[in-house]
C-alpha cells in the first residue's frame, strides 16, 4: 500500500511501514514541511496514498472530507506522547490495512480499536 506519513510521526513510523512492506513517503523529504494541512491531503490524494498523521485537525470530514482519497488515518494518542504508544497505534493500523480498505475512509487510531467514518455515498 501507498503512505503518506506527515511530518509528526517522525521517522520510527516509517521504519514500522516500511518493514511491513508499504511504499512510503514522508512530508519532509517531499519538502512538505509546514505546508497545510489542505496542502498535505491535497498531495497524498493525488498520489493515491494513505495519509497517516497524529493532527487531529485532520480528524474533521467535514473539513477534510475522506470520500476522493485513499483514506486518511489519524493516530489519536494519549498525553504524552511516548515512543511505546505510537509505536503501539503504528501496529494497530498496520495490522488492520491487512484486513480492511481505508480508500475513501477515516480511520480514527487508538490503542485498542479504530473508530471508522465512512461518508455517505
Amino acid at each position: 500500500m501507498k503512505i503518506k506519513l506527515d511530518e509528526n510521526l517522525g521517522r520510527r513510523g516509517l521504519v514500522a511501514f516500511r518493514a511491513a512492506g508499504h511504499d512510503v513517503d514522508t512530508v519532509v523529504d517531499e519538502g512538505l514541511a509546514s505546508a497545510t494541512d489542505d496542502e498535505v491531503r491535497a498531495a497524498a490524494t493525488g498520489e493515491r496514498r494513505v495519509l497517516v498523521t497524529l493532527d487531529l485537525d485532520l480528524a474533521n470530514p467535514l473539513r477534510h472530507p475522506p470520500a476522493h482519497t485513499a483514506g486518511i488515518a489519524v493516530l489519536r494518542l494519549p498525553e504524552p506522547l511516548t515512543p511505546a504508544a505510537l509505536a503501539a497505534a503504528v501496529a494497530v493500523l498496520i495490522t488492520e490495512l491487512t484486513r480492511e480498505d481505508i480508500a475513501g475512509r477515516l480511520w480514527i487510531v487508538e490503542l485498542d480499536r479504530i473508530r471508522v467514518y465512512e461518508p455517505s455515498t
